[in-house]
């Protein structure tokens, strides 16, 4: 009987790209920590940077693997679930008292329990779309935040941020683990021809974010939340719709 031998090692070179993305989230609960809000916030987009990057290298590389996976997963949890909820609790939550750091927690439970979802549906997904919301998106819409609150300045509702602050962070954290679908533009392939219309919209969406980088991605990121209730709305509108033609059908 032949023994079949054990792989041993990982691949590098993702899991190097996946060790940047954990760097930048780490790097962003320090700079928190030391008050530095804004340069926090954008290091956890970095981290969305590197995050995209070692998926898309190991499949193109054909170096993924299981190890890969799990490690992508906990560097993910630490990127886009401890850092934005540190970040926004001492950005606004600090003196809260009990209410601003059970909030904060919501948002990392949830985090992780995403993340523990989506780790058990690989290879059994609808590629189109996502079961709730994406971590890193969430991610993105409370650093956005940081960042859109960062350009706007002092405002005379600033007594009231606070509390908008948590619902948008407890919100993401919801969404996160519910069944609401996104769309993942997996769909999109970046190889094949496009029309020269689809490269002139790029162009166009490059322009416009960098007219006010910090508000658009904020605005962006939103858009994207939101569209998600959007759709499962009008999927439930569709379907009472049929049911009441199907009654009326049957009855005739």
């Amino acid at each position: 009987m032949v023994e079949k031998k054990i792989k041993r090692g990982v691949y590098l070179l993702p899991n190097i790209l996946t060790t940047f993305g954990l760097f930048a989230g780490f790097f962003s609960i320090i700079l928190a920590t030391k008050g530095q809000y804004a340069e926090a916030a954008v290091a956890i987009f970095v981290a969305m940077v590197w995050d995209g990057l070692d998926g898309r290298v190991a499949r193109l590389t054909n170096t993924q693997s299981a190890f890969g996976e799990q490690y992508d997963s906990m560097a993910d949890l630490v990127s886009f679930g401890v850092a934005p909820a540190l970040l926004i609790y001492f950005w606004q939550f600090s003196e809260m008292g009990q209410i601003g750091w059970i909030g904060a927690f919501i948002y990392t439970a949830t985090g992780a329990l995403r993340l523990a979802r989506f780790n058990t549906q690989i290879g059994a997904e609808d590629k189109r779309y996502f079961q709730g919301l994406p971590s890193p998106a969430a991610a993105a819409l409370v650093a956005g935040l940081v960042l859109a609150k960062d350009f706007i300045g002092v405002t005379d509702y600033d007594q009231y941020f606070a509390m908008v602050s948590w619902g948008i962070l407890v919100g993401a954290g919801v969404l996160m683990v519910s069944n609401i679908r996104y769309h993942s533009f997996k769909e999109i392939n970046l190889k094949g021809r496009s029309s020269f219309k689809l490269l002139l919209i790029v162009v166009l969406v490059i322009v416009v974010v960098t007219l006010s980088p910090r508000v658009i991605l904020f605005m962006f990121f939103l858009i994207y939340t939101l569209s998600g209730l959007i759709m499962t709305t009008i999927d439930v509108r569709k379907k009472r719709t049929f049911k009441k033609k199907s009654k009326k059908s049957s009855k005739l």
